[in-house]
């Protein structure tokens, strides 16, 4: 397999209580639209509802199941999403969910939970500007 290499993270799937509802929350609280391409699939009950922050290079499939709810999380344990400093200060100040913001040295990190428990990360590693408009050392 010596020329054998994934390209990218195709999807990362979640389990919600409600397809639609999650799908609302996530464009209206991270901006992933549903990727209409593969509308069709959320036709199917037990199909998923995809939805993704750059037209379908990267999603998020929903499916209707139990959340991770309080329950430990194990194997996949946070999902992490990457934007720039202008849109981590934004998405930061917007008070849309409360956040707990942690620096990690080359990246500044906002931690924070869906409305069924999915630990998420919105992340940058423009972690200089970052400092600066938060006035941190």
């Amino acid at each position: 397999m010596r020329n054998f290499a994934v390209r990218q993270i195709d999807h990362v799937e979640l389990y919600v209580p409600d397809r639609a509802q999650a799908a609302d929350w996530y464009d209206r609280v991270l901006g992933l639209k549903r990727f209409g391409k593969a509308a069709t699939w959320a036709d199917n009950p037990h199909g998923p509802l995809m939805i993704s922050p750059d037209a379908g290079r990267t999603m998020v499939a929903l499916f209707t199941g139990p959340p991770q709810g309080n329950s430990e999380a194990v194997g996949l344990c946070r999902l992490a999403f990457r934007v720039d400093a202008a849109g981590f200060l934004e998405f930061a100040r917007s008070g849309v969910v409360e956040v707990e913001i942690k620096d990690h040295g080359m990246a500044i990190s906002a931690y924070f939970t869906d409305p069924w428990g999915t630990p998420l990360e919105v992340t940058t590693y423009d972690a200089e500007n970052v400092r600066v408009e938060l006035g941190r050392p």
